[in-house]
C-alpha cells in the first residue's frame, strides 16, 4: 500500500463495470465463493430496471489507490423503510449501506466512512447495513459458515469483513440463520404423525403452484407473504411493481412440485417456495451469459439435477399464526416437498433460510425436522 485512498460515486460505465467485477479479483482464491450472474448485478444497480428505486435512492461509490479498485460500497435510503415502526427496524433517520467489498482494513474504513457521510447529509441519523440493497435481497453480513457455498440469492463475503465493520463502531443489531439438513431421511416419527393427521383431515388442502396461471399465482404467495412478515422486523412491503419484477426474475426457476399452498376450507392460507440452488448450475458460467451462457443455462432448467434445495419463503397469514394448524401444514408443505426434491431432482439436501434469530416459531420447526443452522448473517447498526 503506498497512496490515498480516493473514494468516488460510479459515474461512467468503466465505473459500473468496475463495481460489479471487483469481487472477481478479491475472490479469486476462495474455493467456496460463486461468481454472481453479472447481469443481475447490473439489473440490481439500475434504475431504469429495479422498480425498489421507485420509493428508495442509491449512491454507489468505488475506492482507489493510485488508480487502482480496492472497493465498493452503496448508500441507500428507503422510504418504505423510513415509514416503518421503529421497533421493527426502520422509521426516520434510518439509511442503509451495502454492497460492500474491500481490499483491506484502510479502504473498509474509508468505503464506511464515505456511506455514513452520504446518508448524514441527507438527514440521516442512524446507519444500518449491509443491506444489498434491500431486506429482499441480500441482507446481512455472513460471520459464520465461510466454509459453505452460498446457495441461490444468499452473500458470500470474506472472514475480515466482521472486524473491520465492528472497528467502525457498529454493533450487530440482527442476526439472520440458514438452517441445513438431510432431505434423504424421513422426518421424526412426531413429524410423520403431524402430516398423517393432516392427510385425514378433510378441510386442508395442499396443492403445487400452476404455472399456466403465473401471475396470478406469484401476485397470491406474495400477497400472503406481505401478511405473514407484516410483524416481522425489519419487514418492508413489497410493491405491486416489486412483485411484477420478482416474479419475471423467478419464473424460469420456479418448479410447481417444488412450491406449495395450503388451503383450509378452500381459501390459501399459507405457502412454501423452495428452489434448486440456482448456483450449482451457474458456477462455472463465471458470471457470464453470453454468447453461451444462456443457451447452457436454459437447458439446465429443463430438468435441474442439483444436490442442494433452498427453502427462501414461507409464510401463514398472520391470523393463524402460533396455531397448532399452522404448524400443521408447515410440516405438510415441506413433506410434500421433500419427496419430490429427492425423487424428482436428486437433492440430498436442504437450505431453510434465512429465519430471524426472534422468529420462535420458524426456528422450532427447522429444529423439530432436525435441521441445524449452518450459516449466520449479521446486520449492523450505528447512530451517526
Amino acid at each position: 500500500m503506498t497512496g490515498a485512498i480516493a473514494i468516488n460515486p460510479v459515474a461512467t460505465a468503466a465505473d459500473r463495470k468496475a463495481f460489479v467485477e471487483l469481487p472477481w479479483r478479491l475472490y479469486a482464491n476462495d474455493p467456496h465463493w460463486v461468481p454472481p450472474l453479472k447481469d443481475e448485478v447490473r439489473g440490481l444497480i439500475n434504475p431504469k430496471k429495479n422498480p425498489w428505486f421507485g420509493h428508495a435512492e442509491a449512491a454507489f461509490m468505488l475506492a482507489r489507490r493510485d488508480g487502482r479498485v480496492t472497493g465498493r460500497i452503496s448508500a441507500q435510503i428507503d422510504k418504505l423503510v423510513l415509514a416503518m415502526p421503529e421497533i421493527q427496524g426502520g422509521g426516520p433517520g434510518v439509511g442503509h449501506w451495502g454492497m460492500f467489498e474491500a481490499e483491506d482494513a484502510e479502504t473498509a474504513a474509508a468505503l464506511i466512512a464515505a456511506a455514513e457521510g452520504w446518508l448524514r447529509d441527507r438527514g440521516m441519523t442512524r446507519a444500518m447495513g449491509p443491506y444489498s440493497l434491500s431486506i429482499w435481497d441480500e441482507p446481512g453480513l455472513l460471520v459464520k459458515g465461510h466454509d459453505h457455498a452460498p446457495t441461490v440469492m444468499m452473500g458470500h463475503h470474506r472472514p475480515d469483513y466482521q472486524a473491520w465493520i465492528e472497528a467502525a463502531g457498529y454493533d450487530g443489531v440482527r442476526d439472520l440463520a440458514t438452517y441445513d439438513l438431510d432431505i434423504t431421511q424421513e422426518f421424526p416419527v412426531l413429524v410423520q404423525r403431524i402430516v398423517a393427521s393432516g392427510e385425514r383431515n378433510a378441510r386442508i388442502n395442499i396443492r403445487k403452484v400452476d404455472k399456466s396461471r403465473f401471475d396470478e399465482e406469484a401476485a397470491l404467495l406474495l400477497g400472503i407473504l406481505n401478511d405473514a412478515w407484516s410483524d416481522n422486523w425489519g419487514f418492508v412491503p413489497l410493491t405491486d411493481a416489486e412483485i411484477a419484477y420478482a416474479g419475471k426474475k423467478l419464473k424460469p426457476i420456479v418448479f410447481e412440485d417444488l412450491i406449495r399452498v395450503a388451503e383450509v376450507d378452500g381459501e390459501p392460507v399459507a405457502f412454501m417456495m423452495t428452489l434448486p440452488d440456482l448456483n450449482e448450475l451457474t458456477r462455472d458460467l463465471n458470471g457470464d451469459l453470453f454468447p453461451f451462457g444462456w443457451a447452457k443455462l436454459l437447458w439446465r432448467l429443463r430438468k435441474p439435477q442439483v444436490r442442494t434445495m433452498r427453502v427462501p419463503l414461507m409464510g401463514v397469514v398472520k391470523r393463524m399464526q402460533a396455531t397448532r394448524l399452522a404448524s400443521q401444514l408447515a410440516f405438510m408443505m415441506i413433506e410434500y416437498i421433500r419427496r419430490d426434491a429427492v425423487t424428482r431432482y436428486g437433492a440430498t439436501r436442504g437450505e431453510i433460510g434465512w429465519i430471524l434469530e426472534d422468529n420462535q416459531g420458524m426456528k422450532s420447526i427447522a429444529e423439530t425436522i432436525d435441521s441445524r443452522v449452518n450459516k449466520l448473517y449479521r446486520i449492523y447498526e450505528k447512530a451517526l
